[in-house]
């Protein structure tokens, strides 16, 4: 192995360790207020509960069952998303903890790995609920490599609306960020076809929610879990919008940054 290969290779082991302690840290922080962490994992199970489960039209169908469960947990993680990072790193900034922490030499990739890391985490723990009650309470039945397929998009799905939480969290005040995450994160649910499916819009909304990302994850959801509903405009919105929240997420951290330390 050459010289610069051993130096690459404790870095490495290095960043990856404070990778894992952000996360851990990140985590704990988190299961330390039960109500929120249980307000994100029941609300869609809550929703599914009472919204599908009495209409054997589409409980009674294994198909139907399956999409409309596809549709709640598609908004499962955009709340854990939305809240996690969003009201959650508002919270954190506005802590003294926080400014020391943007002051230690390793930079913000750790601790932005460890943000994102919580996060996907809180999505794919806020599927439990919902597939529990559909396995119990519906005619919900798929593949079980679908389903895996439906767990493996969890993390895919997450990215833009994680980020889309990051700029939230790191433009607004704790109180301001609450407010627009509650503010964005129901209309996109609706408009996304989250709590109606889209086959129910009229055809104006029906146009303007292919251009929305959650309508562009319900679809990749749906599609992945049933096999039916192919939208050959879902990756490229999702990675549209992906990249658009990028951009905004580094905006606002900068700003922050150059507003706080300068």
């Amino acid at each position: 192995m050459t010289a610069p290969a051993l130096r690459a290779a404790p870095v490495t082991r290095s960043w990856l360790h404070l990778a894992w302690l952000h996360t851990r840290f990140q985590l704990l922080e988190t299961v330390r207020v039960p109500i929120a962490v249980i307000g994100n994992l029941l609300f869609p199970g809550v929703a599914l509960l009472f919204f599908v489960v009495p209409q054997p039209a589409v409980a009674g169908e294994p198909l139907v069952a399956v999409a409309a469960v596809a549709q709640l947990g598609t908004f499962a993680v955009m709340s854990a998303c939305l809240f996690s990072l969003g009201a959650g790193v508002a919270e954190d900034r506005a802590r003294a903890f926080d400014p020391y922490l943007r002051t230690l030499p390793a930079g913000a990739g750790p601790r932005l790995t460890g943000r994102i890391v919580t996060g996907v985490v809180f999505c794919l723990a806020a599927q439990v609920p919902v597939i529990a009650i559909a396995v119990l309470l519906t005619e919900a039945s798929t593949s079980p490599w679908r389903l895996l397929g439906g767990i493996g998009l969890v993390p895919l799905i997450a990215v833009p609306f994680l980020l889309l939480g990051l700029a939230i969290g790191y433009a607004m005040t704790a109180k301001a960020a609450l407010a627009v995450v509650q503010a964005v994160l129901f209309p996109l649910a609706f408009a996304g076809g989250l709590f109606l499916p889209p086959e129910a819009f009229p055809g104006w909304l029906d146009a303007v929610s292919h251009a929305l990302p959650s309508r562009a994850a319900r679809d990749l959801a749906v599609q992945v879990t049933t096999g039916y509903g192919p939208s050959a405009s879902a990756l490229p919105v999702l990675l549209g919008w992906t990249v658009v929240f990028a951009v905004l997420a580094v905006l606002a951290y900068r700003r922050d940054e150059g507003r706080r330390f300068r």
